[in-house]
């Protein structure tokens, strides 16, 4: 049984349709015009459409590509009285499944929605696999937090609460997200990031919540925002804390209200999707700090999951490393090299001050100077078999804060780095987040 979407504006066709492909066992929705067709789609995630391409309005190549981009995974079959080889064409160059000419025989069109209801299982089982192969080795943990961290992730996965991933940049917490949204009932619905380090405050709203067209200098024409593309699915806000506080207001509105305005629009605008938030900040030490909005911060912390740094995984390291190279491996089409025991001792020891990112970051680098089927200490990056920074002394330790002990890193790293990329793969963040901290800290 498949999830179906049918749509045409003749009412007669659409009943017909939808009566007869119900009879197959297949759960049908049915809509009469495109719009009403996107909130079915929205409210349902369908796995296959068929849709009748002349409608009033929203015509079926318009509420085709919506739907390619709202939900890439449904299959989509046009109906038409007014067959054309270039209307063909174009609704293959669009993505369309097949092409249907009315009149048809019922069967054709059941026989059709059961080869789409095939691919859109093939798809699916496809996109499990993947997660099968990528998420669970990242995950698999002998580190009791880390195995505390994601049964309560698996366990708030099947509600509809947001989720707030804490932890240090590198601990997985973008994997944790996705693997969230595979593990809950959303998993047919896309799966959107944002990440809020990357783009300008103005630039920030607009990919977040849209704009209309004439809403600021080059917006040529109406785009949706992240959050209308994650409709029916999971959106990932990562890096939360570096969000700016006008934006945290709208955002907080959209938490308690679900609804929002695109940039430059009066109407509102509701949508249906779950909320996943990361951060590397202390979010309560910024609300202390009045950089957090503290409703906000509440709205967000339904389910705090605190992931654990690298240096708190050892029993974990070495599988992780065999994962991360063999994947990089593939990726770059090589043999997975053996790792020689001298660098195994190396990854054992280091801190790994960038966790998992920083690991995977020296693994590649190794991978791709490494001469022969084994991976040397001469591999490694440099920081790597260095000697741990020596820690501030206790006393001097006691007095500081948690920012204070950051900022002080920050700018050793600054000052050993070549480059403002060099500085932030060391510290294992993004180099936008490591410009705006130099910004913020005078730097």
């Amino acid at each position: 049984m498949a999830r179906l979407l049918v749509v045409d504006d003749d009412l007669k066709i659409r009943g017909h349709l939808a009566t007869s492909l119900r009879a197959l066992g297949h759960a049908v929705e049915a809509a009469g015009s495109g719009p009403e067709a996107l909130r079915a789609a929205d409210a349902h995630a369908p796995e296959v459409v068929v849709s009748d391409v002349r409608m009033a309005g929203m015509d079926g190549m318009a509420l085709l590509r919506e739907l390619r981009r709202r939900h890439p995974e449904a299959v989509v079959i046009l109906m038409t009285a007014y067959a054309t080889v270039a209307g063909a064409v174009e609704a293959m160059r669009e993505g369309a499944f097949h092409y249907v000419v009315k009149p048809f025989a019922l069967d054709e069109v059941r026989l059709l929605v059961e080869r789409a209801a095939e691919l859109a299982r093939l798809r699916r089982e496809n996109r499990a696999l993947r997660g099968a192969l990528e998420v669970p080795a990242l995950l698999e943990s002998k580190c009791p937090a880390m195995q505390h961290a994601i049964g309560l992730a698996r366990q708030a996965a099947d509600s509809e609460a947001t989720l707030l991933l804490l932890g240090e940049s590198g601990t997985g917490k973008n994997v944790l997200a996705r693997a969230v949204h595979a593990w809950s009932p959303r998993r047919d619905g896309p799966f959107v990031t944002i990440a809020c380090t990357t783009l300008a405050e103005h630039l920030l709203e607009s990919e977040l919540f849209g704009h209309v067209r004439g809403a600021f200098t080059g917006a040529f024409r109406d785009k949706p925002g992240r959050l209308e593309s994650a409709a029916a699915g999971t959106l990932f806000l990562d890096e939360i804390g570096e969000l700016p506080l006008e934006l945290q207001a709208k955002l907080l509105r959209f938490l308690e209200e679900r609804r929002f305005e695109r940039v430059g629009d009066v109407r509102t605008q509701q949508v249906d999707v779950r909320i996943v938030a990361a951060t590397n900040r202390d979010l309560e030490a910024e609300v202390a700090a009045g950089r957090f909005r503290a409703d906000l911060f509440y709205r967000l912390a339904v389910v705090p999951v605190r992931l654990p740094p690298l240096r708190e995984r050892r029993d974990d390291l070495d599988a992780l490393a065999e994962h991360l190279l063999a994947s990089l491996a593939a990726r770059h089409g090589r043999e997975t090299p053996r790792i020689d025991p001298a660098a195994r001792a190396l990854l054992a020891a280091h801190t790994w001050p960038g966790n998992v990112r920083e690991l995977a970051n020296a693994l590649e680098r190794a991978l791709v100077l490494s001469p022969g089927g084994a991976l040397g200490p001469e591999s490694l990056p440099d920081a790597v078999g260095a000697p741990a920074p020596e820690a501030p002394g206790e006393a001097d330790a006691v007095d500081l804060s948690l920012e204070e002990v950051e900022r002080r890193h920050v700018r050793r790293v600054l000052a050993s780095s070549a480059t403002l990329e060099e500085a932030a793969a060391r510290l294992g963040i993004d180099p936008t987040t490591l410009w705006r901290k130099r910004r913020r800290w005078g730097l």
